[in-house]
């Protein structure tokens, strides 16, 4: 292939790096279903063999292994795992449980705050001045060479805050149909009041007959 070409973009990254992002974690384990260790919350760097339990490492010994964790349901990794395989240069970090992390792919974000100066040049995301990305997926498509997958990485972002403010329109909706179908309890008339007076009426006493008297 020449310059440019799938192969060369392929080879600018790890061999794992691609599929990593593309696994889902925090599963329970089909091996070890029957074990509370069973949450599949690491990766093999070496086996690519996908995400693999706390007692799967066992056969993976001497391998290069790391630990996904979460942060309000996104993937993460903790830089100082992730520096040693990688280079991060450009994609933010934070800092979460004490620990400097890196989030594994995009998140969606309806529309950059006021006041921002910096977004991801994929997803638009608000960042820092300092940093371009604000995941390991968005530099792999913010550096790629193929303007079509740049083009395509926006549109999907694009298409995403849509479908966000569709879904936040339809539920502000919903929520004026429900109120509508329950309307305030309108305020007493002077006509209301006379008839709950005449309503009441006079109290009659039982006849005789009724009467049971007790010694």
């Amino acid at each position: 292939m020449g310059a440019g070409g799938p192969d060369e973009e392929d080879n600018r990254w790890p061999p794992w790096l691609k599929p990593l992002l593309k696994e889902s974690f925090f599963v329970h384990c089909k091996l070890h279903a029957d074990s509370h260790k069973s949450e599949c919350n690491m990766y093999c760097l070496d086996c690519m063999n996908g995400p693999l339990c706390s007692l799967c490492l066992a056969y993976h010994k001497d391998h290069r292994a790391i630990q996904i964790r979460r942060s309000s349901y996104h993937d993460v990794i903790r830089v100082n795992e992730i520096q040693k395989h990688l280079d991060i240069t450009g994609v933010q970090t934070y800092i979460i449980n004490s620990a400097r992390v890196v989030f594994l792919n995009e998140r969606p974000q309806p529309r950059p705050g006021k006041g921002v100066t910096n977004t991801c040049e994929v997803c638009e995301r608000s960042l820092l001045d300092s940093f371009r990305f604000c995941s390991l997926g968005c530099k792999i498509v913010g550096t790629s060479q193929n303007p079509l997958k740049k083009m395509r990485a926006r549109l999907m972002g694009s298409d995403s805050e849509d479908s966000y403010s569709s879904s936040s329109s339809h539920g502000r909706f919903s929520n004026n149909k429900v109120q509508s179908f329950s309307p305030s309890t309108p305020p007493p008339t002077s006509a209301n009041y006379r008839t709950a007076k005449r309503r009441k009426g006079i109290p009659h006493r039982a006849p005789m007959g009724g009467l049971i008297i007790e010694y």
